[in-house]
């Protein structure tokens, strides 16, 4: 059956479903969860509300409220490790402005955990995946390297340092690059989340019908990624994400596997990679690296379609 009322549903590959309210209000709704990608408690419960909270802002959304979902060993582990995972997602939501006001849990042996995010949208402040255009700028707004750092974590090889960078990276909302599209006519958004960069970016143009050229030169990293990688020390996501996108991808011959991977990595609450023409891309940098924690950079520009998605 269709509903006329769903705008954004199973056709895309947005970031959240949009459903009309009236003439001007759009709901926009999402849900993600995942296992723990860092040992603190507290802050896997703050990044996973983060990444869950990051799809409204993809789509030009304001959050309104959330629901918990949980999977926890209730009889294995402390239960003080779930009031840290449950309190470290309600004071993101709280920074967020919003009140996580339910939500469900189960006994499971693998702790899971993250949001339903209920949201809304004006309907000329929704941005969808699917309006970039030849001669856009592609802007990225966090650094990338967090799955690799994740799975430094796990191997014992992480440094505080790269910990640190990585944890600040993943528990920062991406309000502030939302808030800085208002007033500026962005073309397409998605977030950077476990397909990585290179996914994401070929889903926003399979979308648009158009390609990519990225300079792998501009892409940033999150402190001492590079290095792992050179190690070998790579989630097998990143392998997947690389694997999946290959025939889609030009990669130049100067780029070795090991920068493919660094391209392809998947992320965890990643920052929006936005497509806007040159002069609002300038406007939107200066707006939002006035206070970003993680100033935002250009990494490339759309072109019309070629044989390949994206070159890089």
């Amino acid at each position: 059956m269709k509903d006329d009322r769903v705008l954004v549903g199973f056709d895309g590959a947005d970031d959240a479903a949009v459903v009309r309210l009236d003439g001007v209000r759009y709901m926009v709704q999402t849900v993600d969860f995942f296992t723990p990608i860092v040992d603190d408690p507290y802050q896997f419960g703050q990044i996973a509300a983060a990444n869950s909270l990051s799809d409204i802002y993809a789509m030009g959304g304001t959050p309104l409220f959330a629901l918990n979902i949980v999977s926890f060993p209730i009889n294995e582990l402390p239960k003080s490790i779930l009031t840290d995972i449950l309190q470290g997602g309600a004071d993101k939501a709280a920074e967020a402005g919003i009140t996580i006001v339910g939500g469900h849990s189960i006994d499971d042996k693998e702790p899971k955990y993250g949001l339903v995010v209920t949201g809304e949208v004006k309907k000329h402040e929704l941005v969808r995946n699917n309006g970039a255009q030849p001669g856009d700028v592609l802007i990225l707004t966090k650094p990338l390297g967090t799955g690799i750092i994740a799975t430094a974590i796990k191997r014992d090889r992480a440094s505080e340092e790269q910990i640190e960078a990585a944890v600040k990276s993943m528990t920062t909302l991406n309000k502030s690059s939302a808030d800085a599209m208002k007033g500026i006519e962005v073309h397409a958004v998605t977030d950077v989340t476990g397909f990585g960069l290179l996914g994401h970016l070929l889903e926003m143009c399979r979308a648009s019908n158009v390609s990519a050229e990225i300079d792998f030169k501009k892409l940033e990293f999150l402190p001492g990624v590079k290095e792992l990688a050179s190690e070998n020390i790579i989630p097998g996501g990143s392998k997947r994400n690389l694997e999946y996108v290959k025939e889609n991808v030009h990669f130049h011959n100067s780029l070795s596997e090991t920068d493919q991977l660094l391209a392809a990595d998947a992320q965890t609450s990643g920052g929006l990679l936005l497509s806007l023409s040159k002069e609002d891309a300038d406007k939107y940098l200066e707006i939002l690296n006035v206070s970003a924690p993680f100033p935002a950079f250009k990494i490339g520009r759309v072109t019309k379609k070629t044989d390949k998605f994206i070159i890089i």
